[in-house]
């Protein structure tokens, strides 16, 4: 009796089973990166990958001076391979910035307008915060000066006054 091994590869890295991403062998981020900058160009309402992946770049470098400790490491776990690492090689920052400190600081290291930064930060950091989950992106704000959570796409409540 001769036993016979069949193996089935799909070169199709967009298929999905219960909304996990299915990896194709030959490549092992599994189009995930791909994916991210055209999440990100959609939310940005860019013209050209290249251009998302400038804004995934710089809001990334920026956030991870931003980061330390167990969000650092569990964020870059989920973000696809290239975007991990730019978000980790970043040495985090002394005094971390406001919400709206981060947008200017990134502006003035870019040398863009902190309306048009603004608008990058969102359309990254929206995208991310599907990455990360519901519960790491509200550790993450909340590890975080106030004034992040609007750039992750979140409310930011205001804690109840006291009398």
């Amino acid at each position: 009796m001769t036993l016979q091994t069949v193996t089935h590869t799909s070169t199709d890295s967009s298929a999905t089973t219960a909304g996990a991403e299915t990896r194709n062998p030959a490549d092992p981020t599994g189009g995930a990166y791909v994916q991210l900058l055209e999440r990100v160009r959609y939310e940005g309402a860019y013209p050209t990958r290249e251009r998302a992946e400038e804004a995934v770049r710089s809001v990334l470098a920026a956030l991870g001076r931003q980061l330390v400790g167990d969000e650092r490491v569990e964020l870059a776990a989920r973000l696809p391979f290239e975007a991990a690492l730019t978000l980790t090689a970043q040495v985090p920052a002394i005094e971390p910035l406001t919400g709206w400190e981060f947008v200017k600081d990134l502006a003035r290291r870019t040398g863009s307008t902190p309306a048009r930064t603004r608008w990058d930060v969102g359309a990254v950091l929206i995208p991310v915060a599907r990455l990360a989950g519901s519960d790491l992106t509200d550790r993450v704000i909340g590890q975080l000066p106030g004034g992040y959570a609007l750039l992750f796409g979140k409310a930011q409540l205001a804690p109840a006054a006291t009398t």
